[in-house]
């Protein structure tokens, strides 16, 4: 029966009870103490080990003895949260310095668990005895346990940093700790360096503790999120394997030694095997993991041609081989939870350590002085020896024999309950001399330690010998490199540069060879072209390009997408090479016009041509910034799409040529630069039903080739059009009546060049050039190719001569002439337009839409 009923608001008790329960978690539970770096299970488990006299010297006991006394005597919980605890502590790659020594299996990196506690056996590593030492010199506070029948340490007097050394994680309510483990020797220095200097900055500091070091190795990539989480106490690490590119004769490898911090490595594997089957990485031929006990090695092996580089970064960027470490300094500091920086975490461990320090020296002074006293009583009785042993044979019984020995001789009741219960064996000489000498060195112990106790510096000198000591006993090397910038390791940095001979077919496959392969051939022989192309397929491009240039593909929605010409797979001659749409992130139904290559940045110009007449000439150094996305190279109106790029000087003449047979030549100059998100302005006048199927840069060395769907075309001299304005309706370039049909395309040719037509059937007929007939302007043409009924032509192209070693020559020596211009490199990813640009960009854009 409910004697006694208290009304209360139910939002009141609910915000008390969960700020309750809150700071129950945050405080016993869930976040660490500033000073030893322990949650309480982790503490618990530490005291109970000591109380065991499970020491680093002496024999294991079974895990299960260690948790039934955790949980018996100290905590509250469950017992695979005390032993799921005592298993990390046991593990060398979760805590940099492990603090529990196991016998038995407690897991793997693989992930595996640890075997049941009834299997394994533990005991405390010597750094966990460190952890306690001096904890029976009521050098730090204690409290009841969970039943009030036992006391517990609130905080250990910890001679490690702890916090620092192992780091630690875990979540409380609405709050969360993430800190990494350091090396031991750094913080060590960063202590004394403090101690000797309290007013040292942070900047300094970080000079001695120059990064988190994990136990599992691998290497830091910038020093942005370091720099932050020391300055601020929050902070993101980048964090990469450590691999090594193994070259041999026939193919490489990859071998990776040391893996992010808490990465699992049986995952690791698996995540790249699925990306190697589901081809989102290309160039892996075998998967082994060859780990033993010695150390870990991954071995990956690659395919013959593939780029150890390329592979590797694929790695980095689609698995935890690159990982990040967000770092929360967050810890308790007198049971309040805050975010520290490095030097309040360090200041806070050396402010611990004084406590420590000075209750053990007052402890041991404690000590010094009561044996003092007790010395003082014997050597007082010694001195009267003969007068102690009458007053005491006189006394009737113990208790008054103390009390005549008090008043006789002026002894308190300690020192004449001692001279009671010595020995005969004291009265001799020699152990009268010991009890001499130990009175004599008493008194210095407690003439040092009360100098100590009255000088915070001597307390600081004991903690900087201390930790000292610590460094000379523990201290070992980094395991985790650091690299100063990751912006510093380029890629690129690790490829040779050497001249490569890039091919693009019709269909749109991509590779390249050394040119190397070439001149292999003998001077003057007419060598393969260097591809098994499809029966329907061939090669449209070819030129040499080193492996650091750029390749850019203008795709017909007005994009433009990068590639380095190393980052394009390596073929044998016979091998077609890859699709070009597996290797850039191409939109449904978007498809690459067109792919130019640029050494530098210089001061030439983009020319761009629509299918509805615009031009558009852009500054090549608006397209130096890739992006991976890709980036607009040139803002398209609806139902529009880019016909044709080209690379040119400023200077060149233009043909822009039409489907109707029309054809106007000017002078680029006419279309001022405009910026690379522009529309552009009007090239040619259209009349209704018309577009335009290409652009020609005018050259004098060569001749104008047009086809038309019925299969009739010509060569026509570039000095048979005149020069005009441009946004003319231009000349007359062939008819197009019912006879020829419509033009499908023009290209600039030479006599040696050959032309391949294909219907749209999929009929295919190549033809040398020079079997087109050269005529003038204005003119029907001659028959290229008979066609059967309803059959049309539906594409050309031109094919390149098969003296391939003299084609390659020519185009190294243009590679070289392209190369000894000036200009900009490429910038770096992600760093795109500013708003300064964009402005300018929207202006020229209005003031295209108007031209």
């Amino acid at each position: 029966m409910i004697s006694k009923i208290i009304r209360r608001n139910i939002e009141e008790e609910m915000k008390e009870s969960y700020i309750d329960y809150s700071m129950s978690v945050i405080v016993g539970r869930a976040l660490p103490d500033v000073r030893d770096g322990l949650k309480p299970v982790h503490r618990r488990v530490l005291y109970a080990m000591n109380g065991l006299g499970l020491a680093s010297n002496k024999s294991y006991k079974k895990s299960a003895r260690v948790v039934g006394e955790v949980l018996g005597k100290y905590h509250p919980h469950g017992d695979s949260a005390v032993y799921d605890s005592m298993v990390r502590m046991v593990q060398p790659f979760s805590l940099r310095y492990p603090l529990v020594d196991g016998q038995g299996n407690f897991g793997s990196v693989d992930g595996d668990s640890a075997a049941a506690m009834r299997y394994t056996e533990v005991r405390m590593d010597r750094l966990a005895e460190e952890m306690l030492q001096d904890i029976d010199k009521n050098t730090v506070d204690f409290a009841p346990n969970f039943d009030d029948t036992l006391k517990e340490p609130v905080v250990l007097p910890s001679k490690l940093p702890n916090l620092l050394l192992n780091g630690s994680s875990g979540i409380a309510v609405g709050m969360a700790t993430n800190m990494p483990p350091h090396n031991l020797s750094e913080v060590v220095d960063g202590i004394v360096r403090v101690i000797e200097d309290p007013e040292v900055k942070i900047e300094e500091l970080m000079h001695i503790i120059t990064a988190p070091d994990f136990p599992t190795g691998g290497t830091i990539y910038g020093r942005q999120g370091v720099v932050s989480a020391y300055m601020t106490g929050r902070g993101s690490l980048k964090i990469r394997a450590k691999a090594e590119i193994v070259e041999n004769d026939k193919k490489s490898r990859i071998i990776v030694t040391e893996i992010p911090y808490q990465v699992n490595k049986a995952s690791l594997i698996e995540t790249i095997a699925n990306l190697v089957r589901d081809k989102k990485i290309e160039g892996i031929s075998d998967l082994r993991d060859e780990s033993d006990r010695k150390g870990m090695r991954i071995v990956i092996e690659l395919k013959k041609g593939a780029i150890g580089e390329v592979v590797l970064n694929g790695l980095y960027k689609h698995t935890q081989m690159q990982s990040s470490f967000g770092v929360i300094n967050l810890a308790l500091v007198d049971g309040q939870p805050k975010e520290l920086n490095l030097k309040e975490l360090l200041l806070l461990f050396i402010d611990h350590r004084k406590e420590v320090i000075t209750k053990r020296c007052q402890f041991e002074l404690d000590k010094a002085e009561n044996r003092a006293h007790i010395l003082e009583g014997l050597r007082k009785a010694l001195d009267n020896i003969d007068a102690v042993i009458k007053t005491i044979k006189a006394s009737k019984s113990g208790e008054e024999a103390k009390k005549a020995l008090v008043s006789q001789f002026s002894l308190s009741e300690e020192q004449s309950k001692a001279i009671l219960e010595m020995r005969l064996q004291r009265l001799t000489a020699l152990e009268q001399e010991k009890i001499d000498e130990e009175y004599k060195q008493l008194m210095q112990q407690i003439k040092w330690l009360k100098d100590v106790l009255a000088n915070e510096k001597k307390i600081l000198d004991i903690i900087k010998q201390e930790s000292v000591e610590l460094k000379e006993k523990y201290g070992d090397e980094r395991r985790t490199d650091i690299v100063e910038d990751a912006a510093d390791i380029d890629m690129e940095d690790l490829i040779a540069e050497e001249d490569m001979v890039v091919t693009i077919t019709a269909q749109g496959y991509i590779k390249r060879l050394p040119v190397e392969t070439y001149k292999a051939q003998k001077r003057g022989g007419k060598g393969i072209i260097g591809m098994d192309t499809k029966e329907e397929d061939h090669v449209e491009e070819l030129f040499v390009a080193s492996t650091h240039d750029y390749l850019l593909f203008f795709t017909s929605r007005g994009r433009v997408h990068w590639l380095k010409v190393y980052q394009i797979p390596q073929a044998s001659r016979q091998s077609r090479g890859k699709a070009i749409v597996n290797l850039l992130p191409l939109e449904p139904e978007e498809n690459v016009s067109e792919a130019i290559k640029v050494s530098v940045f210089d001061d030439r110009y983009m020319l761009f041509a629509t299918r509805k007449g615009l031009v558009k000439k852009t500054e090549l150094k608006a397209y130096s910034r890739p992006r991976r996305g890709g980036i607009i190279a040139i803002n398209l109106r609806d139902g529009d799409e880019l016909v044709d790029v080209r690379l040119t000087s400023g200077k060149d003449d233009v043909i822009l040529a039409t489907s109707k047979g029309k054809t106007i030549r000017f002078n680029e100059k006419d279309a001022r630069p405009l910026g690379r998100a522009s529309m552009g302005v009007t090239g040619i006048k259209l009349k209704p039903g018309d577009e335009v199927v290409g652009m020609a840069i005018v050259d004098s060395d060569s001749s104008l080739l047009t086809v038309t769907e019925n299969g009739y075309g010509k060569r026509t001299e570039f000095d048979k059009y005149p020069l005009q304005r441009r946004a003319g309706q231009g000349v007359i370039d062939i008819k197009t009546g019912t006879r020829n049909g419509t033009v499908v395309g023009i290209r600039t040719v030479q006599p040696e060049d050959e032309l391949m037509s294909i219907t749209t059937r999929g009929i295919i007929i190549r033809m040398p050039v020079s079997g087109i007939s050269e005529i003038g302007r204005n003119t029907k043409g001659v028959r290229v190719m008979r066609l059967g009924e309803g059959e049309k032509i539906g594409s050309i192209a031109r094919v390149l001569p098969e003296e391939d070693d003299e084609l390659v020559e020519k185009e190294a020596e243009k590679e070289k002439e392209e190369k000894k211009k000036p200009g900009i490199k490429a910038e770096s990813t992600e760093e795109l337009e500013d708003e300064a640009m964009q402005g300018k960009e929207s202006i020229e854009n209005t003031i295209g839409q108007e031209d």
